[in-house]
């Protein structure tokens, strides 16, 4: 019997939901829209880097703040949206969630 490693993986798809729900800059889903639709699968991992970044910087103990400057330098830089006034709210909601979300990462 092989022991396993031990080290803890990020559940994707709750990421995703995270991501989806709350973040979204390019304004890909519609309200009704879920990510898991078949329509959106050509898109559904457009924010996964991003994400994954987030995740893994709060849980190596990364300040939030800085998370949230992170994600709101992807949007505003990277992606060239500008910072919108929305921005540093969803980036924020986007870190409390990440925070909150118990079952993110594999025990």
């Amino acid at each position: 019997m092989t022991k396993s490693s031990g080290t803890p993986q990020l559940r994707l798809p709750r990421l995703r939901d995270i991501g989806w729900k709350l973040w979204d800059p390019i304004g890909l889903l519609g309200p009704e829209d879920n990510w898991q639709d078949e329509e959106c699968a050509p898109f559904a991992d457009e924010y996964d880097a991003y994400l994954q970044t987030a995740a893994v910087m709060l849980r190596r103990g990364e300040e939030r703040r800085r998370v949230v400057d992170y994600l709101v330098q992807v949007e505003a830089v990277h992606m060239g949206l500008g910072e919108r006034t929305s921005s540093r709210k969803r980036a924020e909601d986007v870190a409390d969630a990440i925070i909150g979300d118990k079952g993110l990462w594999t025990h």
